[in-house]
């Protein structure tokens, strides 16, 4: 996990709203939904009668993203994350959306939750993949949120408020923001205060919207080839969690997506529609569920003795439990074993990047970065800009003392993936080790401006902006990068 800011709650609701004050000055209207019921509205008309253009949702999607990032927790795994956005693209490719650009991130939080910002946001907690067990499922719950993205929802939801009252659209984003990231009744109460004013038409519309994005998303995962009786699996599943925790918080999924006997009927006979599909289980799917179970537990070796334990039963899938082992052994500090796990494992697909990944671990928990580095390099050029290889020979080159080298290899990645916080951090990382101060101030300038925290960012570009002296040229681009953030600042102030 990055490191992120951690102001005080009162504090990051003020910054919100600040932020969507800013993107949402022109518009005088209000909502009189949840925070997050705002962003699920059915689509009632054509789409292309939306009152915001796709440029000012984007807009909007990416600066809510920013401010997420300071204040949540998120996942740095590129390989869990690389899974999740060929899965995404796969299923928008197959849906309705006109804007495809889509971003991601997982919320490093166990529960049950997935959402939809407009503008392309998709967020998925990891512990949404120990809730779906099969990919189907997983892939049920992506559909949906793509579908409030597809039927512009957002909008919708604005035009329709425009004759109602009383919760302004900064305040509905905040709301979602607490929600998401506190896990606390703040977040609830936040939005609380607007439900007050939530009236019976109000409340059908909502029911609406979630009908029309179960209908939109299950032809999408039908179309991409899943089976879509999965979805009501999914929902039965998640209804059955919430009764048999009765005592416990509802969780933020089924707050925001509210599950019935009637809406799962509806969906069980929306799926009779379709033909079954008989899908084998997905490997792929289920080894990142082994990933995140191994993040997910308290210990490592609670994680060892996890996968131990499926081993001796009936997994769904014995190679992942062996795999989710072999990570748990190389976290416990013990690689030795992890090796010999690796070994029964990866003897006929040595070129599954999760193996060579894991591989490369136990190389270094072994202290050979040298030798993790050569065998990620020998796979990097089967794969070349591969993310997750890339950044895992990165981290090797680092540990193997090569900085410059690492700091090349970023560099170059860096113009395939500019908005990866992770990136910038490590990068910033071996500058500082390779000499290179400049470039790590400006690494860091853009680390911080992802991440939402622009104080800090124009900080590091001025310290940058010392060291250029006679460079014309990098002074300049430094100059023109400072000038964004002013005007962003100048906005926000003016707002």
């Amino acid at each position: 996990m990055l490191p992120t800011t951690s102001p005080a709650l009162a504090r990051t609701a003020c910054t919100l709203v600040r932020w969507m004050s800013y993107l949402l000055l022109s518009i005088q209207t209000s909502l009189a939904l949840s925070a997050t019921e705002g962003l699920k509205i059915p689509n009632l008309g054509q789409t292309s009668t939306s009152l915001f253009s796709t440029d000012y949702e984007h807009q909007l999607g990416r600066t809510w993203l920013k401010i997420f990032r300071s204040q949540a927790p998120t996942v740095d795994d590129p390989l869990l994350y690389a899974y999740l956005e060929s899965l995404v693209f796969d299923l928008v490719s197959h849906s309705e959306l006109q804007d495809r650009r889509i971003e991601l991130v997982i919320v490093d939080n166990p529960s049950i939750n997935a959402f939809a910002v407009p503008g392309g946001i998709i967020g998925v907690n990891n512990g949404l993949f120990m809730y779906a067990q099969t990919e189907d499922e997983f892939a049920t719950v992506i559909a949906h949120e793509i579908a409030h993205l597809s039927q512009r929802h957002f909008s919708r939801r604005v035009e329709q408020a425009q004759a109602n009252a009383p919760l302004n659209i900064a305040g509905m984003l905040a709301g979602i923001l607490l929600a998401a990231t506190t896990g606390t009744d703040a977040g609830l109460a936040a939005m609380t205060a607007t439900q007050a004013a939530l009236q019976d038409q109000q409340l059908r519309y909502s029911r609406a919207n979630e009908a029309e994005a179960d209908r939109v998303g299950m032809r999408t995962l039908y179309e991409a080839g899943y089976d879509p009786y999965a979805a009501p699996a999914m929902f039965e599943r998640m209804l059955a969690s919430n009764r048999y925790n009765s005592g416990n918080r509802i969780p933020e999924f089924l707050r925001t997506h509210p599950l019935s006997e009637n809406r799962i009927a509806d969906t069980r006979n929306r799926a009779m529609q379709y033909p079954k599909r008989i899908r084998p289980t997905s490997l792929d799917y289920q080894l990142m569920r082994a990933r995140v179970a191994n993040h997910l537990a308290d210990t490592p070796e609670e994680a060892v003795a996890m996968f131990r334990s499926q081993l001796e039963g009936s997994p769904r899938s014995r190679e992942a439990a062996l795999y989710g082992l072999t990570i748990a052994l190389t976290a416990a500090g013990r690689p030795r074993e992890a090796a010999l796990t690796l070994d029964g494992l990866w003897s006929e697909d040595r070129s599954r990047i999760e193996y060579v990944l894991a591989n490369a671990d136990i190389k270094l928990a072994m202290g050979q970065p040298e030798a993790a580095a050569e065998a990620l390099a020998k796979r990097l050029k089967l794969s070349p800009g591969n993310h997750p290889l890339t950044m895992a020979y990165s981290f090797a080159l680092q540990q193997a003392g090569q900085a410059h080298l690492a700091e090349e290899v970023l560099v170059d990645q860096s113009r395939r993936q500019p908005q990866d916080p992770a990136l910038w951090y490590l990068l910033a990382e071996v500058q500082g080790l390779s000499g290179n101060i400049l470039g790590l101030h400006r690494s860091r300038a853009e680390y911080f401006i992802l991440v939402g925290n622009l104080d800090a960012a124009q900080r590091q570009l001025n310290y940058a902006l010392q060291l250029a002296n006679a460079d014309f040229t990098t002074a300049a681009q430094i100059n023109e990068r400072l000038g964004q953030i002013r005007k962003m600042r100048a906005a926000l102030e003016n707002s």
